[in-house]
């Protein structure tokens, strides 16, 4: 289950990079804490299917893309 999460945050950091939005801004524009931003990129988290589908619609992609 690591590896999903790890594959997840990794899809996230990706998505996040191509739209040239900093780390820090994200997460603002997600309403999570920087460094729980930083732990969901790093995998070291499991985060809710609500809080993924959140992500998904701050970094206007759809879901299936941040999935591994």
């Amino acid at each position: 289950m690591k590896d999903i999460s790890i594959q997840f945050g990794i899809n996230v950091m990706n998505k996040r990079k191509e739209l040239k939005i900093t780390q820090e801004k994200m997460a603002l524009l997600a309403d999570i804490d920087r460094s729980y931003m930083g732990r969901i990129e790093r995998g070291e988290v499991n985060i809710t299917l609500i809080k993924a589908y959140h992500l998904a619609d701050t970094l206007e992609c759809n879901i299936r893309e941040l999935l591994p």
